[in-house]
């Protein structure tokens, strides 16, 4: 990766123009990174229903021209000032509610909304001067939920990312940055399901999974204790990442989630897709 740290970057990006219109290919112009904010080269996004959702603009106040995207994994091309935990060349993966790490509720065991960085889809700018990172000859373009996947580069604020080890392979844990780890769509029956994280929020997922059928309900958490508390909610198996040597993406079986591939030129055949319920999870190659 060229050293473009404090430049512009211009790059491809799937810009969506009109609510419920296709979404178009084009060159844009990315900024750099203000304090606290880090730019990403985007290796693999995949769509989501969400991003249908705000894309198809009904019964909400329309925000266009915006990049959509949400559910990635990407290498820091640069920093901004204030950033200590990121560095160019670290893997990725943004996440649409992020924690500031300073808050009370970033500080609380018992929730993670953080007041500065809790999901707003109604932003379309970066919450630290009020001003969007991209643009088309000149014409302020919208982020999304803070990420803006659509898009060979992306502006995020540092605490809405996650670092990973580089062995993991971007292609599948992408989809561990949303997709997997919300559990968004209503499960099948004879299903299984993951759930990140053991709290009152992961449990509720639990249950719901578990009404809805599902026969292996996963529970990820760091803390062994929960445990025998999520069995009354239905979890069936419970997974520490601390007492396995392979990847949580091995672990949790991730590549059974990926059901297609297209690259980025074909981002809205991806969308059809999501449209037509076809499908789990399509990886979006942004260098093909």
């Amino acid at each position: 990766m060229a050293n473009t740290a404090g430049l512009v970057v211009p790059c491809n990006a799937a810009v969506a123009w009109e609510a419920g219109k296709p979404l178009v290919i084009q060159r844009i112009e990315v900024a750099p990174p203000q304090t606290m904010e880090v730019r990403i080269k985007v290796k693999y996004t995949s769509p989501c229903h969400t991003d249908v959702y705000f894309w198809e603009a009904k019964g909400q106040t329309p925000l266009f021209p915006r990049i959509f995207g949400h559910e990635a994994a990407g290498i820091v091309e640069s920093v901004g000032e204030g950033v200590t935990d990121l560095q160019p060349g670290d893997h990725v993966l943004p996440v649409f509610t992020g924690e500031c790490g300073y808050c009370a509720h970033c500080k609380s065991e018992e929730s993670n909304m953080c007041e500065l960085l809790r999901i707003n889809a109604d932003r379309g700018v970066m919450i630290g001067d009020g001003k969007t990172r991209f643009s088309v000859n000149g014409e302020p373009i919208y982020h999304f939920l803070g990420t803006s996947t659509f898009s060979e580069y992306t502006v995020v604020h540092s605490g809405c990312l996650a670092k990973i080890n580089p062995s993991a392979p971007l292609d599948k844990v992408c989809i561990l940055s949303c997709g997997i780890s919300t559990c968004g769509p209503i499960p099948k029956k004879g299903s299984s399901v993951a759930v990140f994280g053991l709290g009152a929020v992961g449990l509720a997922a639990a249950v719901g999974a578990k009404i809805a059928g599902v026969s292996r309900i996963i529970g990820v958490d760091l803390n062994p204790g929960r445990f025998e508390e999520a069995k009354k909610f239905g979890v069936t198996t419970f997974v520490n990442p601390k007492d396995y040597d392979r990847p949580v993406q091995e672990e949790l079986e991730v590549e059974k989630f990926i059901t297609d591939r297209v690259p980025f030129s074909q981002i809205n055949k991806a969308f059809d897709y999501m449209w037509k319920s076809e499908g789990l999870r399509c990886v979006v190659a942004m260098d093909e």
